[in-house]
C-alpha cells in the first residue's frame, strides 16, 4: 500500500482538485475551492518537476491552500459587497431616525416601543407613554433614543 504513494504523479493531484471543487458545489462553505486549486497548482508544478517527492508535494499543497485562502479572505476584505438593502439582516439597524410612541413610559432611562408586531426595549431620557421619541441608535435588540417633540 506504501508503494502506492512514491508513484504520485501531477494527474492524482488534478483529480484531488476536481474531486474538491465537485465538494464545493455541494457544500455550502466556499471553502474546497481553494483547496481545490492549491492540489491543482501542486499537479502543475508536479508536471514541470516530476522529481519531487511526497512530503515535498504535501508541503507545497499545505503552503498554497493557506495562501489561497488567506489571499482570498484579504480580497473580500478590501472589497466588500455593495448592496442596495445594507441593513436587511440588521433590523434593528433599519429603525434608527424613524419616530414612535411611547407604549411603556421611559422610567429609570428603560421603556417599550411597539413597532409594526414587535416590541422593543428602549433606553433613554425617562419620558412619559405616548410621547414621540426618535430612534438614534441600537445596541442589539435595544434602541437608543430621545424625544422627538
Amino acid at each position: 500500500m506504501m508503494e502506492w504513494f512514491d508513484h504520485i504523479v501531477f494527474w492524482h493531484w488534478w483529480i484531488l482538485a476536481g474531486v474538491l471543487l465537485i465538494l464545493e458545489l455541494t457544500a455550502p462553505a466556499f471553502f474546497f475551492l481553494w483547496l481545490g486549486i492549491a492540489a491543482a497548482a501542486v499537479g502543475l508544478i508536479l508536471l514541470v518537476f516530476p522529481s519531487i517527492d511526497l512530503e515535498t508535494q504535501l508541503i507545497l499543497f499545505a503552503i498554497a491552500s493557506i495562501v489561497a485562502v488567506l489571499a482570498w479572505r484579504k480580497y473580500r476584505e478590501s472589497r466588500p459587497s455593495k448592496t442596495d438593502q445594507p441593513n436587511l439582516n440588521r433590523r434593528g439597524q433599519q429603525y434608527i431616525g424613524r419616530v414612535f410612541s411611547l407604549t411603556a413610559p421611559i422610567t429609570n432611562g428603560v421603556g417599550k416601543v411597539t413597532v409594526d408586531d414587535s416590541t422593543w426595549k428602549v433606553k433613554g431620557p425617562d419620558l412619559p407613554t405616548g410621547t414621540h421619541i426618535r430612534v438614534t441608535g441600537v445596541d442589539g435588540v435595544i434602541f437608543k433614543v430621545e424625544s422627538a417633540e
